[in-house]
């Protein structure tokens, strides 16, 4: 376990460090995101955030390969070197992408590209849950892995829209499997893991770039940042699967915890339904489906009435929720984590929906206000004018008394 924490602990130092140095240096090549329509922050800010990012998975990956104990791994399969070398060209894409906004459709076809070279180098699906753990064969395997690494980093593209939001929720994530990781890697005399490595280097890193990211930012992670995050975090997800055997008689048991296809759609959730809502939104209009919008869970918190912080807040509570739920499986019975997720899920609902619910009361009172001041301010004219009327009438009185 100390390992893990020093292999984590490189990566953030590391990423922590270089952020004002790549801010400098976004400065200087012009890599500064102008304010749009849809943006949430008011001043232009550098966006290749991810660079640092890279660099701090780069050094963590070297010094890991250096470390006894988890050394071996680097030995043993290319795994590790091929998720590195995926990362690098990731990043580079998600680079030319800030400096020069390409086209949505060759960024998802360099992607794509991506996600094939690193599945046919080893990052593959080995088995898939149906009724039972199932192999698949090496083309299927290849395909698959491809379709949720393209997935993935496109959600995390597409939940990146608060300072802190993204790297927050893949952190998280990060711990969970991380935490479910460690639980397979018992079953080893080592307790060695390709996927603790992946998992705590993203942890890190997250972390690291988060103390510059939290609101107000001072970088933004851009999209090399946000896809870099998403390619990661899909990678630990995949090469757990290789950590289960298809011909196991109590491979059952894993089931409820590990489904290979929906796991990091479970960690991944939030920017995944929101990826799924934006595309229906967006079809539906006949738009194409990455025309930007101010339509995504981020901005509907902002509309509600939340702060930047307190909506980041409520959606990492969420993603904590929803990650954590399925490693709970792991040492709690099912009956008990279900009761636990319905509370917490009440409970957050409450808070997802306060300041909406503050801010309708504040109108109703305000319009209350409003018609009160009315009526008063009709009576005081009414009262003014009987006033005004008794006066004439008494003053008529006294001139035909006189006469």
């Amino acid at each position: 376990m100390r390992v893990y924490i020093f292999i984590a602990a490189i990566a953030g130092a590391v990423t922590w460090f270089l952020t004002p140095v790549i801010r400098q240096v976004a400065f200087r090549i012009g890599a500064v995101g102008e304010v749009r329509e849809r943006d949430v922050h008011t001043v232009p800010t550098p966006r290749i955030g991810g660079v640092a990012m890279l660099i701090g998975i780069v050094v963590a990956f070297i010094v890991a390969s250096r470390t006894p104990w988890v050394s071996g791994l680097f030995v043993e399969t290319q795994q590790l070197w091929v998720v590195l070398l995926g990362a690098v060209l990731i990043c580079l894409l998600g680079v030319v992408d800030d400096l020069w906004d390409l086209d949505w459709m060759l960024k998802m076809s360099g992607q794509l590209l991506i996600s094939l070279l690193v599945s046919w180098g080893g990052i593959q699906i080995v088995s898939l849950p149906l009724g039972n753990l199932y192999s698949v064969s090496t083309s299927w395997s290849i395909a698959i892995s491809a379709f949720l690494l393209v997935a993935s980093i496109n959600a995390v593209n597409f939940v990146d829209g608060l300072d802190g939001l993204a790297a927050g929720i893949v952190a998280i994530g990060g711990v969970a499997f991380a935490i479910y990781s460690y639980m397979l890697a018992r079953s080893t005399a080592s307790f060695a893991s390709v996927a603790i490595i992946i998992d705590v280097v993203i942890v890190g890193v997250c972390i690291g770039f988060l103390l510059h990211n939290w609101h107000p930012a001072s970088i933004f992670m851009g999209d090399s940042g946000s896809m870099l995050l998403g390619y990661m975090v899909t990678c630990a997800s995949i090469v757990m699967t290789g950590r289960l055997d298809p011909s196991a008689h109590h491979v059952n048991v894993y089931l409820p915890v590990f489904i290979p296809i929906l796991l990091p759609i479970l960690v991944l959730f939030l920017p995944v339904l929101d990826m799924i809502l934006a595309i229906v939104r967006r079809v539906s209009k006949g738009l194409s489906p990455m025309h930007p919008d101010r339509m995504h869970l981020h901005h509907r918190m902002l509309r509600i009435g939340h702060s930047v912080r307190g909506a980041v807040a409520i959606l990492w509570c969420w993603a904590a929720l929803i990650s954590f739920s399925s490693v709970l499986l792991l040492f709690f019975r099912m009956r008990y984590v279900f009761a636990g997720f319905i509370v917490a899920a009440i409970v957050l609902t409450v808070l997802t929906l306060l300041p909406y619910y503050r801010k309708r009361y504040a109108e109703i009172r305000g319009v209350q206000s409003s018609v009160q001041s009315d009526v008063q301010a009709v009576n005081g004219e009414a009262t003014a004018s009987q006033l005004d009327t008794d006066t004439k009438v008494r003053s008529i009185n006294k001139d035909w008394v006189e006469k």
